[in-house]
């Protein structure tokens, strides 16, 4: 078991290298650091971990389960830091996502998003959220299939209460980064696509993808929110 000078240092050291790895991707490529964002990935991460994580520069974080978010939302109210919801979000916790999170990267639903627009316009929240598409079309992973983004979107802008931001993927896995580069890169062409006019109230910017093993795949693709995990904490346990 490491001691918190330990953890703290590893912390520290490991967040300073993804966020160069960050910088010098966008370098590579021609585009500005500033135009990405390190999603820290914390699921299953202590608060205190979290805490360390907070002194050691990082500002935005990213949870997978509700319940363990609202425990680390509440020990750790008194830090400026943002929340991102990238779990798997059923309907019945739409409540208590709107009241934690400032972005949600999961919405693959109109029934999700009626759900989630109906308890921000409770609170007087307009919700920031993402469109998980299944670029993949996996039957094992969550998200709507790219055909039918659209529509849903165009149903979404009519939604008070609810602002899409952009679209997210988690792609198949694979060993290899340059076979998952074809799905970031159709996350990228999609957005585009929808960005035509002719959607009123709808501008998609974020693109939510990559993580430890090909994040900088993803940067090169078009990424500005890329979730992170493991190369911060290491392997959970």
């Amino acid at each position: 078991m490491k001691d918190e000078g330990q953890l703290n240092s590893e912390i520290t050291r490991n967040l300073k290298a993804v966020q160069q790895r960050i910088a010098e991707t966008c370098t590579r490529c021609g585009r500005d650091p500033g135009t990405v964002r390190l999603v820290s990935v914390t699921k299953t991460m202590s608060a205190e971990t979290v805490r360390l994580a907070i002194q050691a520069g990082a500002v935005l974080f990213g949870e997978n389960y509700i319940q363990e978010a609202r425990e680390k939302c509440g020990t750790l109210a008194e830090y400026p830091v943002f929340w991102h919801f990238i779990g798997h979000l059923q309907t019945n916790k739409a409540k208590y996502a709107v009241k934690l999170f400032d972005l949600i990267h999961t919405v693959d639903s109109l029934r999700l998003a009626t759900e989630l627009d109906r308890e921000a316009r409770k609170i007087g929240k307009v919700q920031k959220i993402l469109i998980q598409v299944n670029i993949g079309k996996e039957v094992s992973k969550s998200g709507i299939d790219a055909e039918s983004a659209e529509t849903l979107i165009r149903s979404l802008a009519a939604f008070p209460h609810l602002l899409v931001r952009g679209l997210m993927v988690i792609p198949p896995f694979f060993d290899e980064p340059e076979r998952v580069r074809p799905y970031f890169r159709g996350l990228r062409e999609l957005r585009d696509s929808l960005n035509k006019p002719g959607i009123s109230g709808i501008r998609l910017d974020e693109l939510s993808m990559g993580m430890t093993g090909d994040f900088e795949a993803a940067i090169e693709e078009g990424a500005t929110l890329v979730r992170i995990g493991t190369a911060i904490f290491g392997e959970r346990q």
